[in-house]
């Protein structure tokens, strides 16, 4: 399971010209399901989304995490992140998940990163997107469980 998250000021999904979930400060998750990932990575990757300290103290250190600072979490499905790009110029999706899958992970993550953490929102699994950030830093980092 591959996470991008970006520290954001604010973050917004649209589908079809429409305004489905929108955050303030927080964390945007693009979450890449790959075809052996279990519950296991799931759970991993939620602690280590939840309390990552990417947030600025008083001394402007990265030093708080999304709970400390009562941040938003917008995560998207973003099936790209786990393309193999090593050869050629058509990245390969051999090791991502089936949408079967991919959209059941991504649904026990919100479920679980929800009911563990904070409430979440998401995007729409399958649909196409359009996202909207203002990264702050910016700071992005990839994670991968």
């Amino acid at each position: 399971m591959i996470g991008l998250i970006q520290r954001v000021r604010s973050a917004s999904i649209s589908v079809n010209q429409q305004s489905i979930s929108r955050i303030n400060i927080g964390i945007l998750l693009l979450l890449g399901v790959e075809k052996n990932d279990t519950n296991i990575e799931l759970e991993k990757l939620a602690k280590k989304v939840a309390n990552l300290r990417i947030f600025s103290d008083a001394e402007g250190k990265m030093n708080l995490d999304l709970l400390t600072v009562n941040g938003e979490l917008l995560v998207v499905s973003q099936f790209t992140l786990v393309a193999d790009t090593a050869k050629g110029n058509r990245p390969g999706f051999s090791n991502s998940a089936p949408p079967a899958l991919g959209e059941s992970l991504y649904n026990d993550f919100i479920t679980h990163f929800s009911s563990t953490y904070s409430p979440c929102k998401s995007g729409q699994f399958g649909a196409n997107m359009q996202v909207e950030l203002i990264n702050d830093g910016p700071a992005t980092f990839y994670l991968k469980v």
